[in-house]
């Protein structure tokens, strides 16, 4: 949820977020009245308790011959407290749905709209140009022997496929390359859980607008099966005091991730480019709240390194704030450019989820404070505070598509980014398969 403080003493900050998301406004409204009746009810269940705690020393203290008279009073006060209780409860639970529809208060200098209202910041890279009808990354995969789309459908329905051969090996190239730049970079690798809790989805935010987009396991169960290891990694430290002493905890989750595409019919149906499965490695970041702007551009720029390193033409774009996610309070999306479709399609996003996701799953740090400041001012400033999490994708299955049709040459071959090399064995050239196609 958002800072309560900032809802209380600057609620028009929180109504612009709103409307620059194109969300409704007088949420914001409703959340303050919320809140005031939370706290009304609150201090009515406090200050009758506190009389109930006062007249039971009084009952106790009382002659034999004024007991009874006084606990039947004692009994007529409890009833009071219980109903008190009851309505502060109810208060604090309609205050709780009522700061959930609002989302993350977006950054200044987000794009406001939707969809198409993104601004670009850089190009970088030469868009490739071929004396021959490129093929798309399907009918690549196909003659490669790499991508199996019909066996998928056969084995588990429309957007699943097989990676085969060549393909295998290719995304577990490019999933230990990220893993070495994350390791060089100083993050924690982890295999995370793929199914997680209600309140670790609930917590960074995806069931919301989008919960038709993920699959739950319910009866017996009642498990989500995750998107993006972000929500396992963000879930890591739920109910914890983190140390951020020595700065921030950075994590590379490698992971499967599960999306129902609910509402997608009709978009990127050929191919690998919009599936129901598929395996990232996912940066994840918990910093200070002064340092979380300075570690977005940090992720920005691994993802950057990592798309020039394999010879990708790519833009940047800053995402407009009807588009973003609840939990994200700026994201910037890096487009690599597929040939067959003429476009830049989407191949990681990096989000600062600012103090959103950490005030949901009560994640904090204690600040340190310099002992020159005094014990009185070092005391006070010892309170916990809530961490900023960010997330941003380092190599997923998506990217293959770039990959295939940008090195593709005349014959069906592809060549391979020398960045890759090492990780297949030193193969510079894919080569179509004898006779053209997978075996069928």
């Amino acid at each position: 949820m958002i800072d309560l403080a900032l809802l209380r003493e600057n609620p028009e900050i929180v109504r612009r977020s709103q409307a620059a998301r194109g969300n409704d406004q007088s949420t914001v409204d409703v959340a303050l009245e919320a809140d005031r009746s939370r706290r009304a009810a609150l201090a009515a269940f406090e200050e009758l308790r506190a009389e109930q705690n006062a007249f039971g020393k009084q009952v106790a203290k009382a002659p034999k011959d004024e007991k009874a008279a006084l606990v039947a009073q004692a009994k007529d006060l409890a009833e009071r407290v219980k109903q008190a209780q009851h309505a502060a409860n109810e208060a604090a639970e309609a205050a709780s749905v009522a700061l959930a529809r609002i989302e993350n208060v977006v950054i200044d200098g987000v794009p406001a709209g939707g969809e198409a209202d993104f601004v670009e910041l850089r190009r970088v890279g030469d868009v490739p140009a071929f004396d021959f009808e490129p093929r798309d990354h399907l009918e690549l995969g196909e003659i490669l022997g790499a991508i199996d789309m019909e066996r998928g459908a056969k084995v588990s329905g429309a957007r699943f496929y097989f990676l085969r051969g060549i393909g295998a090996r290719l995304e577990i190239a490019l999933m230990n390359l990220a893993l070495d730049k994350a390791l060089q970079n100083g993050f924690v690798p982890l295999i995370t859980p793929t199914l997680v809790r209600p309140e670790i989805m609930q917590g960074t935010g995806f069931l919301g607008e989008h919960a038709d987009e993920v699959y739950h396991l319910d009866k017996d169960d009642d498990l989500y099966l995750v998107g993006t290891s972000e929500v396992a990694l963000a879930g890591y430290h739920k109910d914890e005091i983190v140390d951020l002493a020595d700065g921030a905890l950075r994590y590379a989750g490698w992971s499967t991730c599960y999306r129902r595409e609910a509402g997608s019919h009709g978009k990127d149906t050929r191919g690998i480019m919009r599936v129901h499965q598929f395996n990232k490695l996912e940066m994840f970041v918990y910093t200070t709240a002064e340092d979380a702007e300075a570690e977005h551009l940090r992720l920005v720029a691994l993802q950057e390194e990592m798309l020039t390193s394999l010879g990708l033409a790519y833009r940047v774009i800053d995402v407009a704030a009807g588009d973003l996610g609840s939990s994200a309070a700026r994201k910037y999306d890096i487009e690599a450019w597929v040939p067959t479709q003429g476009a830049f399609r989407e191949l990681t996003s990096t989000s600062n989820c600012t103090t959103y996701q950490a005030r949901r799953l009560d994640v904090r740090y204690r600040p340190v404070v310099d002992a020159a400041d005094g014990a009185g001012a070092a005391q006070g400033a010892a309170k916990t505070q809530p961490v900023a999490t960010l997330n941003g994708t380092l190599a997923t299955t998506r990217w293959i598509v770039a990959l295939l049709e940008t090195h593709q040459q005349a014959d069906g071959s592809v060549r391979v980014p020398e960045i890759l090399r090492p990780y297949l064995g030193g193969l510079e050239v894919i080569q179509p398969l004898a006779g053209g196609r997978a075996a069928r």
